[in-house]
């Protein structure tokens, strides 16, 4: 019982001295190591007298003694009590302040300031390092997150990565998908194609008026600067019409009329002949294509390579005409010139040109270059002839020279080419004994016979031996049996011989021979062969001299 009051008055003593410490007025400016005092709630005077009290005064004066003897121990205890009551209180206060003190630093972003203020607080310190840290990886994970969604996307388009190397599957050859790929072909070229056409009808006068209203407006429009916005124009008109072609309208804004082709249906099934025969024609055309586009591209190469000299000097005199011109004309003069030019050549020279080729062939010069560049199958063809040319003039020497060997007559001589692999000449191709291969085709030129009339893939294309007499071209079939797959042509008549290419996987780069008869509803091919130039002149040389004695002996 006198520890129970001797508690109670202790702490109402603690709470007076409280009490006291928060009515100072210096009591909110205490630094963190003084005393903080804090503020309890001030209870009445009968309040206090009864908690110190309880039992009234008569008990207060007969536990005098007991409570001066224990007063020691109980003291201490109480300040103990006290102590660790007042440290919690401490330790609260200071979280507060600190976090106070923590968000006015970083609103005002002084990091002296703190450090100067809470330099003797190592507890503030730690709790202020570890708060601005997580602040400030919070800060950059937003930071981090709000850029990679906004430039995500961005960024990922330029990450390196390795380059994929694909192959790609072929196709297997199918005649379906041949013809197909043919007709696609000329159908996305029908554009091209037209625009072509339209222009060539501009400079043709093909619509006298549409020719001159253009001629006008062009010329009008270079005139006055306004040939780059007069083009763009045309192409923003050409598009909203095709627009409204591609709604449904139906507009025709062409100079030459369309003529609508025919629309062939694809064949389901095609016999053997038939695939073949569609092979060689889509090859053909094929073959003809890369011809002329190779033959363009040959000739750009020689005109720059000085191939001709004699041409590739006109355009390098025009070339520094045109650098000197550049360096002392202001543009537009030379834009002005040049499109002034251009109309004139366009819609009036060629014109002209076009209805006179002989006043063309004079002087119109670049038509003159082109047609005078030479392609490369040409180039070779002129070194050819010429080392022939010297060879067969070499050789007439020495055999005038010599002389024919002794003991050796004319008849022997030419008897030696009489014969053939399967037996004499004149008896495999049913000839007259006179009719002898000629001394430059004594054995004969290896080569294929590509008949197109026949159907039958074994009469289609035999392979043999081609050999020229004096009045005949024939060929000997190399597979046994009668004489009836061997080919006799006479010369006289031929009536169109040609150099002809079929596929360039045959012996010889595919070169061969086109001859035409009227027998033949196609011409017969002759190809695989590896000496074709040599073949073609040798047939044609001894074509042109029957023709021609021929025709002298008939007049």
């Amino acid at each position: 019982m006198l520890k129970r009051l001797d508690k109670i008055r202790f702490r109402g003593h603690k709470r007076d001295e409280f009490l006291d410490l928060a009515e100072s007025p210096n009591a909110s400016d205490t630094e963190c190591g003084d005393e903080i005092p804090v503020k309890i709630p001030r209870t009445s005077l009968r309040e206090n007298d009864e908690l110190r009290d309880p039992a009234g005064p008569g008990a207060i004066n007969m536990a005098s003694g007991v409570q001066d003897f224990n007063r020691t121990e109980s003291d201490r205890l109480n300040e103990i009590k006290g102590h660790l009551e007042i440290a919690l209180l401490e330790k609260h206060f200071l979280q507060t302040r600190s976090r106070t003190v923590l968000v006015a630093c970083y609103n005002m972003s002084s990091f002296q300031l703190i450090f100067s203020k809470v330099a003797f607080c190592p507890n503030i310190q730690n709790m202020l390092f570890g708060f601005i840290d997580k602040r400030s990886q919070m800060m950059c994970s937003r930071v981090q997150k709000w850029f990679y969604d906004k430039f995500g996307e961005y960024v990922e388009d330029f990450r390196f990565q390795p380059e994929e190397n694909t192959v790609e599957t072929e196709e297997p050859l199918s005649a379906r998908r041949l013809t197909e790929n043919m007709r696609r072909l000329k159908r996305g070229a029908k554009p091209v194609t037209n625009f072509v056409k339209n222009l060539s009808a501009l400079s043709d006068w093909y619509s006298i008026y549409t020719s001159a209203i253009a001629f006008i407006i062009y010329m009008n429009a270079v005139w006055h600067g306004w040939a780059i916005p007069m083009f763009l124009f045309l192409a923003i008109l050409r598009l909203s019409l095709n627009y409204l072609i591609a709604r449904g309208w139906r507009i025709q804004w062409s100079i030459v009329p369309e003529v609508s082709e025919p629309i062939e249906p694809p064949k389901e099934d095609l016999t053997v002949s038939e695939k073949f025969q569609l092979v060689l024609d889509v090859a053909q055309k094929a073959q003809n294509l890369f011809g002329k586009m190779a033959d363009i591209l040959e000739k750009i190469k020689n005109l720059f390579m000085w191939v001709q000299p004699e041409i590739t000097q006109k355009l390098y005199i025009v070339l520094w005409a045109a650098f000197i011109a550049s360096c002392f004309f202001p543009y537009r003069i030379i834009g002005l010139a040049m499109g002034l030019y251009a109309g004139i050549k366009f819609f009036l020279i060629d014109f002209i040109f076009k209805r006179c080729p002989r006043l063309r062939a004079k002087y119109d010069t670049p038509y003159i270059i082109w047609t005078n560049l030479p392609t490369d199958p040409q180039l070779k063809e002129r070194s050819n002839a010429t080392v022939s040319r010297r060879v067969q003039t070499a050789s007439s020497r020495s055999y005038v020279g010599s002389g024919a060997p002794t003991g050796v007559n004319k008849d022997e001589d030419s008897s030696r080419f009489h014969t053939t692999k399967r037996g004499n000449f004149h008896e495999v191709f049913n000839l007259s004994e006179n009719e002898r291969p000629l001394a430059v085709c004594e054995n004969g030129w290896r080569c294929c016979l590509i008949n197109r009339d026949k159907k039958m893939p074994t009469d289609y294309i035999r392979n043999g031996v081609l050999y020229v007499t004096e009045n005949y071209l024939c060929f000997e079939s190399s597979k046994s049996g009668s004489s009836k797959r061997n080919k006799v042509i006479k010369l006289t008549e031929i009536t169109d011989i040609q150099k002809y290419k079929v596929l360039s996987v045959l012996p010889g780069s595919g070169m061969g021979i086109s001859v035409s008869t009227p027998s033949t509803q196609k011409p017969l091919v002759f190809g695989a062969m590896v000496h074709r130039d040599e073949a073609f002149e040798t047939i044609f040389n001894q074509y042109v001299k029957i023709t021609s004695a021929a025709s002298n002996s008939e007049s």
